[in-house]
């Protein structure tokens, strides 16, 4: 045995030996079943052992080649994933992301145009959903979610804890005057927010109050009430009344002073977190769009003006 061994006959061995019949290998291969049997019989012939016993219309590996076929296997896989990269290249890269509906629509959606403007063009399916979420099913190769015990069957990432804070607008306050401390929240028209079942355990505005040991009254019962975080904050943009949000989603409108913070922040129970199946982890687009993701996510959350804010607040 010496020399080069043909690759088209690895090749057909490989494949043989993997569907279990040299029939299947030649369509797989693109080839007829005599030119399977001709390619492994050059191989055998080259290597000097049998490397099939042939059993009808079946073959089964002898010794020698159950002793080199996984290696061979190995080989061929790490081949076809570099044809595909390299067939993928002059394709534009593909992100499936899922997060919850108000970070689809108010938060991920006007921010992805500066992802774009500096890592290139990507073809984005974002999805707007509640956990749990189907990641095979779907495709998806990223999920930002509240709570680290979703997904226990895959690696979790624990980002960061937000918190939701008292905000209204500056016309609210001008109609109804100033909120000076905690307390005056109890005779103010508050924004109530429905989490929902996937996020029960939000703070409430019952929960914000027995927090800071108050008492709410009559009137801070009554209000209009959401079903989404984001849409609990466009009523309290409108001057409807007081929402509790949270800072990954109140802190640009904090920036911009179209929101006001006028009461103490109360900490979330569970972190946020992102989850990204094993299939996604090498892939260069969703490298970028993690890092850039984690990013945007962590300057809303620590934002200096939104703590600064609430630092200030009685």
């Amino acid at each position: 045995m010496s020399g080069i061994f043909s690759l088209k006959g690895l090749e057909a061995f490989e494949t043989a030996a993997r569907r279990g019949s040299f029939v299947a290998a030649a369509e797989e291969l693109s080839i007829s079943a005599a030119a399977v049997s001709q390619l492994i019989r050059g191989l055998e012939d080259h290597v000097g052992r049998k490397l099939f016993h042939r059993i009808k219309r079946r073959v089964e590996l002898t010794e020698a080649g159950i002793e080199i076929h996984p290696r061979l296997s190995q080989a061929f896989d790490e081949l076809r994933r570099v044809s595909d990269e390299l067939a993928q290249k002059d394709s534009v890269a593909a992100l499936v992301i899922s997060v919850a509906p108000s970070t689809a629509m108010g938060w991920l959606a006007p921010r992805l145009p500066r992802f774009v403007e500096t890592h290139g063009w990507v073809d984005v399916s974002l999805r707007g959903e509640e956990d749990p979420v189907a990641f095979e099913k779907e495709g998806i190769d990223i999920r930002l979610s509240y709570g680290s015990s979703h997904y226990r069957s895959l690696e979790t990432e624990i980002l960061l804890t937000d918190a939701v804070y008292p905000v209204c607008s500056p016309s609210y306050i001008s109609r109804h005057g100033a909120i000076d401390k905690g307390a005056d929240l109890r005779s103010r028209r508050l924004v109530h927010t429905d989490w929902g079942p996937s996020n029960a355990s939000f703070p409430s505005w019952q929960s914000w109050f027995e927090a800071y040991q108050l008492t709410p009254g009559a009137k801070s019962r009554r209000g209009m009430t959401a079903n989404t975080s984001m849409a609990a904050l466009d009523l309290a943009r409108g001057g409807l009344g007081v929402a509790l949000a949270q800072g990954l989603y109140c802190a640009d409108f904090i920036e911009s002073g179209e929101l006001l913070v006028v009461g103490k922040p109360l900490t979330l129970p569970s972190p946020y977190s992102i989850v990204i199946p094993p299939r996604s982890h090498a892939r260069a687009a969703m490298a970028a769009f993690k890092t850039w993701f984690v990013a945007e996510i962590r300057a809303c959350v620590l934002s200096e003006t939104l703590l600064a804010a609430a630092g200030t607040a009685s």
